[in-house]
């Protein structure tokens, strides 16, 4: 049975955490949640406005959707550049340093855990500073593109002086008709941000690689997630499954908490520095 906490501060919440997930290793699956504190909204907290992601069909199948697309993208993939890894980032990187964490399974494609030092994570969807071509396969830097479309379309991002930055890297624009595409410098062909879509399949062996980890592990801690698509919550289904000690950490509920062992109602970045903190308190304890 679940057992449900709101704890009173991040000290309380993270003993309660760290109580039924013992001494670990164990592995975390992050969400929207977690990547808030630096400045990137989620898509389904509390407070976010409703939004409709572009799908994969939308994408490949109308060439005007395509230009829409890069031209927001093209205004909204800077802010994520700019953005710095926050402190729930940085706690998880210290606590996969200290043995008690044995990887970040994350549904962000914001790199963040990779930039605060985190050194085992699957990008479950993908990463958004990798284009990919439809055609020939080969993958770029999404910063060699900006330089291109920078070129096909001076001033566009100036002109846009009020944007609202979505969590995909988009940006919200009035008008995008005059905009410009670039295509795949090798063969012509479409190119695509390397995230994975509404609509389209996390690649298997991507998922087989994490069920491995979930495997691996002695409990499953899920981090700012609603767990509203089946991508991330397949591995706590996976997770319970083998009888793991499963936590949710989260504000709001979330599509899993009736299979989870504990669920906690906290801001992500403090409970999970009081975890690391704690573990250095108690590692320096005579």
């Amino acid at each position: 049975m679940t057992n449900t906490f709101h704890p009173t501060g991040a000290t309380e919440a993270a003993h309660r955490v760290r109580d039924v997930l013992g001494a670990g290793p164990v592995v975390v699956l992050t969400g929207a949640g977690i990547s808030t504190d630096s400045g990137i909204p989620d898509y389904r907290g509390p407070d976010s406005p409703p939004r409709r992601p572009m799908t994969y069909q939308e994408f490949v199948g109308d060439a005007a959707f395509r230009r829409h697309y890069w031209a927001r993208n093209h205004v909204g993939w800077r802010h994520v550049a700019a953005t710095a890894p926050n402190d729930g980032h940085r706690a998880l990187a210290e606590l996969e340093r200290a043995g008690l964490v044995s990887g970040v399974i994350t549904q962000n494609v914001d790199t963040l855990h990779d930039a605060a030092g985190s050194r085992n994570v699957i990008d479950l969807h993908g990463r958004y500073d990798r284009v990919v071509c439809l055609g020939c396969r080969a993958v770029t830097g999404r910063a060699e593109l900006a330089v291109r479309l920078t070129d096909l379309n001076p001033g566009f991002a100036e002109e846009v002086a009020d944007v609202e930055v979505a969590p995909d890297a988009d940006a919200v624009l009035a008008s995008t008709a005059h905009f410009r595409v670039a295509d795949c410098s090798d063969c012509g062909g479409v190119l695509k941000p390397d995230i994975v879509y509404f609509g389209e399949n996390v690649p298997r062996p991507r998922v087989e690689e994490a069920y491995a980890m979930v495997d691996g592990a002695a409990g499953l801690l899920v981090v700012g997630s609603s767990l509203t698509v089946f991508s991330g919550r397949r591995f706590v289904k996976r997770a319970v499954g083998q009888d793991h000690p499963v936590v949710i950490l989260n504000r709001g509920p979330t599509r899993a908490d009736d299979a989870a062992t504990l669920t906690v109602g906290s801001g992500c970045s403090e409970v999970l520095r009081a975890l690391a903190d704690g573990h250095t308190a108690r590692r320096g304890s005579p």
